[in-house]
């Protein structure tokens, strides 16, 4: 399951496309929580303490515990659901969060992580991943940080399905079942190669 992180946050009561250059020129990130309620809550961050924690991540979609300096609600668990970045420089332009309870039925975006090498890549295969990553569904406490599958048993011809994805207990998906998560195909090499035996 996800690791909960924690990270120093401060009100912010400034607004605007100049307040934020100021702040971004301080090395500071501004930020917004969207509540249940659709109220926005505004604060900001260290710049650098949210990207070094953001850089170790394996989903964009991560679970941050923020201490809020100056805030009435001090720890807020929260979610990480976009990452506004500079498309030059890669620097850090703003961060929406949207605050969770445990009780709540989050929705987040993981990899998934294929291991092994399958019986039909040994053959001569190549396994082909379609589905990089996929949408699930469950409690912050059940977040996992990827959908982890072996693949060793995957032959030339088959395929992984969503419906054969290892899920985690707690997590569901909505992607159709039918989808082929990656498949193992012949290459030109194995099937010149199986022709040349045959004959």
């Amino acid at each position: 399951m996800a690791k909960q992180e924690t990270l120093q946050a401060d009100k912010r009561d400034v607004k605007g496309t100049t307040a934020s250059k100021r702040l971004r020129r301080s090395g500071v990130v501004p930020a917004v929580i969207y509540g249940s309620n659709q109220r926005e809550y505004t604060i900001q961050l260290d710049s650098k303490s949210f990207f070094d924690l953001a850089r170790k991540q394996t989903s964009h979609n991560f679970l941050v515990n923020l201490e809020i300096a100056g805030a009435n609600e001090k720890t807020k668990l929260v979610i990480v659901q976009d990452i506004q970045r500079d498309p030059l420089n890669g620097s850090l332009i703003h961060v929406d969060f949207r605050a969770v309870s445990e009780g709540d039925t989050i929705h987040a975006v993981v990899p998934i992580e294929l291991v092994g090498e399958a019986i039909g890549v040994k053959s001569g295969g190549l396994l082909e991943q379609l589905v990089h990553e996929i949408e699930i569904f469950c409690r912050p406490s059940d977040l996992p940080d990827s959908i982890v599958n072996h693949v060793e048993a995957l032959q030339l011809g088959e395929a992984l399905k969503v419906s054969e994805l290892n899920l985690p207990k707690g997590v569901s998906v909505k992607l159709d079942g039918e989808v082929l998560v990656a498949i193992v195909t012949q290459t030109r090499a194995s099937v010149s190669e199986g022709t040349a035996t045959a004959s």
